[in-house]
């Protein structure tokens, strides 16, 4: 699946990427501030494990004194075990923190995307999604934990060895220091090409994880059509095109691994051999000889893990630019001030136009001046063909699309300035595909009531959505956990329980996006019975395709070509409009001509 609502960017600061990550660091920089304390001081004493054995060589070794070997000897091992004790503390000191901070970045990005408008929802695959929250958030805690520390550990090692370097014998250590500007050209040069190809990566595990999660949640389809084989042809170039990817990555590793070991190798070797020279000429001491090539060897590690170090910072990097890309997008705001009264009362849609933001230049608006008033207390349906927009027209009552002309009152008030809280306690929805969580059925109906609601509201809401005696039957009635989507229960099933949680709250508005199409005559006459009960106390808008669902209505408005063509009763519809007529007849024999 391509990734193109995703912006990729190759020139991006890395430094300034990651400084995004200080509000959450800054709570918790106080212990990794002490980390990285302590792993300098560890990192330092391995250090002074050369000096000890210049004393050693030029001092009891030369002399003969074993006494002062053995203490040598006893200096070394304390020295190891504190560097130990140390960097395990470092550990323990770092551990909690950053998976707090971890926990912190993940709670907030769940946040904004329940706060993101249902625009935003339309265009990001749901794999993208879950890939920011998981395997991003861990790239950027590793990061918190390792490289963040290290390379200013190794930084602050580097520079003190060479302190010590230059100390014991300068000419040596300027042999030493000549692969420094290479290796610093060479690793700048592999900061641009690592970004890029990490960004590729982590990209293509969103994409792989998205059609993972398709997969799954549409396995009665892949099964039902004998699909597998092409899911899994699917899956198998998405997954190659990762391993590219990866392998692309382990070759500029391996390049730079190679590199940064190879330049500090010859550098040693040369030093190995003019030192040698030097302490057969004696203008060197055996002891400092030994000592500088054990400091050179102590800084093998952090020089050569500085590639693998900003490899690890490239890919966090990237992981938190993905991670803002979600943070960042504009969320659904309220507009504070209040409007004007109007005359009006019960839901009203003044010149309402839509258009989706995606739509391509010179499309037709979904909706073009819609006019339509419905009376407090009446239930108006809302007929039209397939693809006239009346599921777009009840999405902008609670506002999960806005609409992009006109405007739509409640009682009167604008609903943008309406708190988008409070608006949507007053509005309740049924979809057309109803969507249940991996959750009981009480708690999935109860979603649509106050926090106060419980027994009482729930049964009531079961009887009128005719879903009580299905539940009864159940192992653990309303404590059933329904599976994921709730697909262990069938389509008039969920439709139901999806009616009533759209019920138990008692809604002053009540938007029913054809809320009977999956159930049988039968239990859908029963419903319809319950549901005239509830609709005499609220206001309803009903998108209806039965006669039996208009029949509910007080009256029925007809949306053609994006505009309310008609209304009135439904005798009276019928009488007037032939476009009407065919809707509830199904008779292409009289299906008016644009409608054909």
């Amino acid at each position: 699946m391509p990734t193109e609502h995703v912006p990729t960017k190759h020139s991006r600061s890395t430094v300034r990427t990651l400084l995004r990550l200080w509000p959450y660091v800054r709570p918790v920089r106080a212990r990794l501030f002490t980390a990285a304390f302590v792993a300098i001081v560890a990192s330092c004493l391995s250090l002074v494990i050369p000096l000890v054995l210049k004393w050693l060589v030029d001092g009891p070794v030369t002399a003969g004194d074993q006494r002062g070997v053995w203490f040598g000897a006893l200096y070394l091992l304390l020295l190891g075990i504190a560097e130990a004790v140390l960097f395990g503390v470092r550990r323990w000191l770092v551990a909690r923190p950053l998976a707090g901070v971890e926990a912190s970045m993940r709670a907030d990005l769940y946040h904004r995307l329940q706060r993101l408008p249902i625009a935003f929802h339309d265009r990001w695959p749901s794999g993208q999604l879950l890939s920011r929250g998981t395997t991003d958030l861990m790239l950027v805690r590793l990061f918190l934990a390792f490289p963040l520390t290290f390379l200013l550990v190794n930084a602050v090692t580097i520079l003190a060895g060479y302190a010590v370097l230059f100390a014991q014998e300068w000419t040596l250590g300027l042999v030493l220091l000549a692969p420094v500007a290479p290796m610093v050209f060479l690793c700048s040069f592999f900061e641009r090409r690592y970004a890029v190809v990490t960004r590729r990566s982590q990209d293509q595990v969103g994409d792989l994880t998205t059609l993972v999660e398709e997969s799954v949640l549409g396995i009665r389809i892949v099964k039902g059509f004998g699909r597998h084989r092409d899911q899994t042809a699917a899956f198998r170039n998405l997954a190659a095109q990762l391993r590219g990817t990866e392998l692309a990555k382990a070759r500029l590793l391996a390049w730079i691994w190679a590199v940064m070991t190879l330049l500090p190798e010859l550098a040693v070797g040369a030093t190995l051999v003019l030192g040698t020279l030097q302490v057969a000429d004696g203008e060197l001491s055996a002891g400092t000889l030994v000592a500088f090539l054990s400091t050179a060897l102590a800084l093998r590690w952090p020089v050569e893990s500085i590639g693998f170090l900003l490899a690890m910072s490239q890919d966090a990097a990237t992981a938190t630019e993905r991670y803002f890309e979600v943070m960042d997008a504009p969320e659904e705001e309220d507009d504070p001030t209040p409007s004007p009264r109007a005359h009006t009362t019960g839901l009203t849609f003044e010149k309402v136009s839509f258009a989706y933001p995606d739509a391509a230049p010179g499309t037709a608006p979904v909706l073009a001046e819609v006019d339509l008033h419905i009376r407090p207390g009446e239930t108006l349906a809302l007929v039209g063909t397939t693809g006239s927009g009346k599921t777009t027209l009840t999405a902008l009552v609670p506002r999960l699309h806005e609409p992009t002309g006109g405007r739509i009152l409640l009682d009167g008030e604008d609903i943008t300035r309406i708190p988008r809280d409070r608006l949507r306690s007053l509005v309740s929805m049924a979809f057309e595909e109803p969507t249940l969580f991996s959750t009981s059925i009480g708690e999935n109906v109860l979603m649509g009531a106050d926090d106060g609601a419980g027994p009482p509201e729930l049964d009531r809401a079961l009887a009128v959505a005719q879903a009580e005696t299905f539940v009864a039957r159940l192992p653990e009635g309303t404590a059933t956990q329904v599976g994921e989507q709730g697909l262990s229960l069938s389509g008039g099933q969920r439709q139901r329980l999806a009616l009533a949680r759209a019920v138990v709250g008692r809604p002053r508005f009540l938007v029913l996006d054809d809320p009977l199409s999956a159930l049988d005559v039968h239990t859908e006459a029963k419903v319809e019975a319950a549901l005239r009960e509830v609709l005499r106390g609220t206001t309803a808008l009903v998108v209806a395709h039965r006669p039996s669902t208009v029949l509910l209505a007080d009256r029925v408005a007809l949306l053609s070509g994006g505009r309310i063509a008609a209304t009135g009763t439904h005798q009276e519809l019928l009488a007037s409009s032939a476009e009407y007529r065919w809707l509830m007849s199904g008779d292409d024999e009289t299906a008016p001509e644009e409608s054909r």
